[in-house]
């Protein structure tokens, strides 16, 4: 399931990222790879603030839906 469906505090292992290849490419450098745990610290307007990698990133909704948990 898109990474969008995920609540504030839940937690999730990223499955697969989609996307044209520089997508993927600038989610990777985020820190958005396969077997990464992410969690949501809070969703606003579908826009998430997550915690991957021990960083704190803020994706919107687009960035968001290419990434499977």
């Amino acid at each position: 399931m898109p990474m969008t469906f995920l609540r504030p505090g839940e937690k999730g292992t990223i499955k697969r990222v989609g996307g044209a290849e520089d997508t993927k490419r600038f989610l990777a450098n985020l820190g958005f790879v396969g077997g990464s745990e992410v969690s949501v610290i809070s969703e606003l307007n579908g826009n998430l603030i997550v915690n991957v990698k021990d960083s704190r990133v803020a994706i919107n909704r687009e960035m968001a839906k290419h990434i499977m948990v």
